[in-house]
């Protein structure tokens, strides 16, 4: 673990990975995507989805375009990482509205204030290492009664000393986690011999910087596999251990 580096190291080390990143991302994303986050995050805009929206830390953008492919919405996508931008256009057919924008969702400042009905964030604020500055440019982006949306992995589990404790023949006991209290960054090894940088914070100071920013908490989901995504991938059983992500729906008052 390393206390030090912040946001423009992780910023180099996902260039260098996004190419083996949107190799595994297909219509829906990857399979943790399909299975957990896209079916909560699309219930939890609901009926939002014909809005201006931002999808601030896009990737390779596949949900830009599935928010586009929804119905009338406009979507505006940025991420920090030149490379994952470029990746999205050249996937993106030119019939969608989507405005692709290189930027750090630390500090959007290119875009103007009360901008957007609905923000949309998956998998992305444990990437970066001031997420308070990221909760008040979000507040700052939104209309009044604006909505954000935001998914991460669960700060109570997945921490920087994480993983299953197994028997030696591979059976899986129970999840261990450690270290839940530390705050700074840590690197994941994701593909390969790359290794990303994640930053982990306490559910406490997550809740306690959205709520300064001006944020109320109005919804809040710890997504499980549904008895259709257990059909398709029977493996994903084991997900009901204990949950991998965790989503917030907030709102601008």
């Amino acid at each position: 673990m390393k206390k030090s580096i912040g946001t423009e190291e992780a910023i180099e080390r996902w260039d260098r990975y996004a190419d083996t990143y949107s190799e595994s991302h297909a219509e829906q994303g990857d399979l943790h995507k399909e299975v957990f986050l896209n079916p909560t995050l699309l219930s939890l805009i609901g009926k939002e989805s014909d809005k201006k929206i931002l999808d601030a830390g896009c990737g390779e953008g596949y949900f830009s375009r599935i928010l586009a492919k929804s119905g009338g919405a406009h979507v505006t996508a940025v991420d920090y990482s030149k490379k994952m931008i470029e990746i999205a256009r050249k996937r993106t057919s030119p019939n969608l509205s989507i405005d692709y924008r290189h930027g750090n969702c630390e500090d959007l400042n290119f875009l103007e204030n009360e901008s957007f009905d609905l923000i949309v964030s998956n998998m992305v604020i444990q990437d970066l290492a001031n997420y308070e500055k990221v909760f008040k440019e979000m507040y700052r982006l939104l209309l009044n009664n604006g909505s954000f949306i935001f998914s991460i992995l669960h700060p109570c589990f997945i921490t920087p000393v994480s993983g299953w404790e197994k028997k030696d023949d591979g059976e899986k006991l129970h999840w261990n986690v450690d270290q839940y209290f530390y705050e700074g960054a840590y690197e994941q090894r994701m593909g390969g011999q790359e290794k990303i940088l994640l930053f982990h914070r306490t559910l406490t100071s997550y809740v306690n910087a959205f709520l300064k920013a001006g944020f109320t908490l109005e919804g809040l989901v710890e997504p499980k596999p549904s008895e259709e995504m257990l059909n398709k991938y029977p493996t994903f059983e084991e997900d009901f251990r204990c949950p991998d992500f965790i989503v917030f729906k907030l709102k601008k008052r």
